[in-house]
């Protein structure tokens, strides 16, 4: 007596089982990828040849209603083929027949509404639930709201400004009347959407799918500073001035924090560095932030120039443009496509399907674009060693440049004097 097994999967939704799965003594395997051809070819060769065991995962691949799945367990039952199904949950269900066919019809449910989202994702429609702030739905994409995309377009333009999540929060709120919480600006920062871009479930995105707030330029800058920023704590990534959160005592290790002291009677305000968690005794004390300041500027004017030559930094350009020319051969599949479509080498579903799958390729070549530092490092060090340079900027913009190439600054005591040492993030 023969031991078959049949399997359905939704290529929408789920990549069909190996044929592992079902052991070595199965000696016929009937698969289906989104019809029900093979059971029916299982069905009709039952008829001739006698089989001893059906074995399936689930019983909703045996139909996509309750009605179906009933009607071939009747048919089953009637060519004397004993049903094993290898879901545990499923076997031991099978003594309560009505709990059974409502678990099934809820799993038929469940499957259909994830059928229709699915078709949705290869079709690059907007994922379900409210649109993001800034946008209202549209009939088959986002689109802009011009009453709410400026407030949005100006938290973008102020993080990218001045690097502070929490300082961009605060200017929304002041500005818009805008409310919102740090983490939902965090997620406003990340959100594929504000790129023109749709982000699906697992992770999935697809590119260039509605207009976008801030371009391709900003959107990779923003990331940078993301990353740049986790290096730090909360409160110094988001703090006003350019050394908070890199100097640290080398004495007793601890950070230093920004401190601000006024003369009585006198508006003249004076910064010094102190260790937030000295343990020393006698502590040490604090110094003069315009010192450290200056010492900084003229350390890496010194120093930079030399830690860039000795690094092996590979060829950014060429980098870039093996990355662009792969983009434009996928762009050239998707063209392709409707050429396969009209010589029947492609039905319009499978065409979808591979179309979803390539975009989301590109999408994930862009990003590792996005990644690559925009401008050449040896360059760009050559124009921050000059002092001049250093002269006209503001706090936040010096804040930005330390924050680009500065690991730590350690401040070395001796005796009545110190010294710095500056640590290079590479």
């Amino acid at each position: 007596m023969k031991i078959i097994a049949y399997s359905y999967s939704e290529p929408l939704l789920e990549p069909a089982p190996a044929p592992e799965i079902w052991g070595q003594e199965v000696d016929r395997i009937y698969q289906d990828l989104g019809g029900r051809q093979q059971l029916q070819q299982l069905l009709k060769d039952c008829q001739t040849e006698p089989v001893k065991y059906l074995l399936i995962q689930r019983f909703e691949e045996l139909g996509d209603t309750v009605q179906q799945v009933c009607a071939h367990l009747e048919k089953l039952e009637n060519l004397g083929i004993e049903l094993i199904v290898t879901d545990e949950k499923q076997t031991e269900n099978r003594a309560n027949l009505l709990k059974l066919l409502a678990e099934v019809q809820r799993s038929q449910h469940s499957r259909s509404i994830r059928k229709g989202h699915a078709r949705n994702r290869i079709k690059s429609l907007p994922p379900p639930g409210k649109a993001p702030y800034g946008y209202r739905r549209g009939k088959d994409k986002y689109t802009i709201d011009k009453t709410a995309s400026p407030a949005v377009k100006d938290f973008f333009d102020h993080f990218l400004i001045y690097g502070s999540l929490r300082g961009s929060v605060r200017h929304l709120a002041k500005k818009y009347n805008k409310k919102i919480s740090v983490s939902t600006g965090r997620r406003w920062l990340t959100n594929p959407a504000y790129r023109g871009d749709l982000e699906y479930q697992k992770g999935q995105v697809i590119s260039n799918t509605h207009v976008p707030i801030i371009s391709r330029e900003e959107a990779a800058q923003i990331d940078r500073l993301l990353r740049r920023n986790r290096r730090l704590s909360p409160r110094s990534a988001s703090a006003p001035r350019s050394l908070a959160g890199l100097a640290i005592c080398a004495e007793c290790r601890s950070p230093m924090t920004v401190a601000k002291v006024t003369s009585y009677r006198k508006d003249r305000e004076y910064l010094y560095l102190r260790p937030i968690n000295c343990l020393s005794q006698p502590k040490c004390s604090g110094i003069s932030y315009e010192e450290v300041l200056q010492l900084t500027i003229a350390g890496i004017c010194r120093d930079l120039p030399d830690a860039v030559a000795q690094l092996q930094v590979p060829e950014m350009n060429a980098i870039k443009a093996g990355i662009a020319g792969a983009i434009c051969s996928k762009q050239e599949i998707i063209e392709q496509l409707p050429a396969l479509i009209e010589s029947g080498i492609f039905d319009k579903e499978t065409a979808e399907l591979r179309a979803y799958k390539v975009r989301t390729e590109i999408a994930e070549m862009q990003s590792r674009l996005a990644q690559l530092p925009p401008v050449n490092l040896r360059e760009t060090a050559q124009t921050v060693s000059l002092p001049q340079f250093w002269l006209d900027l503001s706090e936040s913009e010096r804040r930005f440049y330390f924050r680009e190439f500065i690991d730590r600054i350690e401040i070395i005591r001796e005796n009545t004097n110190w010294k710095l040492q500056i640590i290079f993030i590479f």
